[in-house]
């Protein structure tokens, strides 16, 4: 199993803080059957900022103990990049991490409370330059939580979406839990990751999520999104399937 987004590094942010909790997080991945993580720590988030070389170098040495430990977990560098207005300029000088060693996909956070004014656009020149974005845990942006379809418009122009896995099993509560059934349903996500900053309160949750997803939506919709996940770590072009509007009480749209 792969997790496209994982906090595992050591001292980079709010994840893993020293060493022994990267090795703890591992052991816990490898338990639940995960053999490949992206490594995701906050880039241009206000409170953490981490570069390319300093990504590379942490997974190079968190890849040394787990190698020298004998935990067959494979670590890719990434991040989790919050949106911001000079990143394409970014991606230009080599600044950026992507999914993939092609460059064509990145994890992009938007502010828990609202979706920028300028998403869109920047989205639009994202992908006019070959760039696609992959947005993360929108379940939990307080505009799509309260109007799930405010993400339709952005997954409709080529942008895909990532599922918190604990979010979908309940771990951030009823609400997020129901919309984020409802994002699989209206096929507005596309793969699962963990978005684990530990192994307590924010763990992995990857083979739960992946058996209710079964459970709910059939054995050929796990399918999907493992190779989905695949096809983002790999560069493959992603073919998303047609989404569709999700239907809400009208009286959501007075209180």
């Amino acid at each position: 199993m792969l997790d496209l987004h994982c906090h595992i590094l050591p001292g980079l942010d709010d994840g893993a803080t020293t060493l022994d909790d990267s090795i703890e997080m591992a052991q816990l991945a490898v338990s639940e059957g995960i053999t490949h993580i992206l490594a995701t720590p906050h880039h241009k988030n206000r409170d953490w900022m981490n570069d390319k070389k300093k990504v590379i170098q942490s997974v190079r040495s968190l890849q040394e103990e787990l190698d020298g430990l004998g935990i067959d977990l494979t670590i890719f560098p990434g991040q989790e990049i919050r949106l911001y207005g000079e990143l394409l300029q970014d991606i230009e000088k080599g600044d950026i991490l992507f999914t993939d060693e092609s460059h064509n996909y990145l994890l992009i956070e938007f502010p828990t409370s609202t979706i920028p004014t300028y998403a869109s656009r920047l989205f639009y020149d994202l992908q006019s330059h070959g760039k696609i974005p992959v947005i993360v845990h929108p379940e939990r942006n307080h505009q799509i939580l309260e109007d799930p379809n405010k993400l339709k418009s952005f997954i409709d122009k080529g942008a895909l979406a990532q599922l918190t896995a604990a979010s979908y099993t309940g771990g951030f509560g009823k609400k997020i839990e129901k919309v984020s059934r409802q994002l699989i349903e209206a096929n507005l996500v596309h793969i699962i990751a963990s978005d684990a900053h530990n192994t307590t309160n924010r763990a992995f949750h990857m083979r739960d999520a992946y058996d209710k997803l079964a459970k709910e939506f059939g054995r050929s919709k796990r399918s999907e999104f493992h190779q989905t996940t695949r096809d983002l770590l790999n560069g493959e072009v992603v073919v998303a399937p047609e989404t569709h509007r999700i239907k809400q009480p009208f009286y959501s749209k007075w209180f």
